[in-house]
């Protein structure tokens, strides 16, 4: 007697391009490497009801280490002002922001099981010639930091890659 074998059927790996224009990336720098310092400076934000959103801590280089995080625009203003003032408690190097940042997000839940889609994303995005100044990843997201200006071609180019939709509105 033959053995059936159940069929696998291929679901879809990355299911939906989503965006965001809203962000900020601020970066607190020369931050002492010390325990609490992270939880000072979040602790501060959210304080004030800021959300975060991607957060990279620098490798540390001299017991000092970058700390860079996304906001949403709104917050920008009452941000800069928590942080300069944590800043100058930490004795850090000081605040710096870039508010022409956009988020572009790859999205589905065949991502975890199939090697490549981060790559395939960075590929895309590296081919149109746009740098990718954060990434986030989690096991259904792939989410990059880019220049607000190269927004519309990052979704055209990843709804291309993934062979996802033609009509694209931004």
């Amino acid at each position: 007697m033959k053995k059936r074998t159940k069929r696998k059927i291929e679901e879809p790996v990355v299911t939906a391009v989503t965006f965001d224009k809203n962000q900020v990336k601020m970066t607190i720098l020369d931050v002492p490497d010390r325990p609490g310092v992270a939880g000072k400076i979040f602790g501060a934000l959210a304080k004030e009801n800021i959300n975060i959103d991607m957060i990279i801590q620098s490798a540390a280089r001299g017991r000092k280490n970058d700390i860079s995080f996304t906001i949403s625009y709104n917050d920008l203003k009452k941000a800069v002002e928590v942080l300069e003032e944590v800043s100058k408690e930490l004795n850090a190097g000081g605040v710096v922001y870039e508010d022409n940042m956009a988020k572009v997000s790859i999205i589905g839940v065949g991502m975890k099981s199939h090697p490549g889609v981060a790559a395939k994303m960075f590929e895309t995005l590296g081919k149109e010639n746009i740098n990718i100044e954060m990434i986030s990843t989690s096991e259904i997201k792939v989410s990059c930091i880019i220049k607000k200006e190269h927004l519309e071609l990052a979704v055209r180019s990843l709804h291309e890659a993934f062979n996802l939709s033609k009509k694209v509105r931004i």
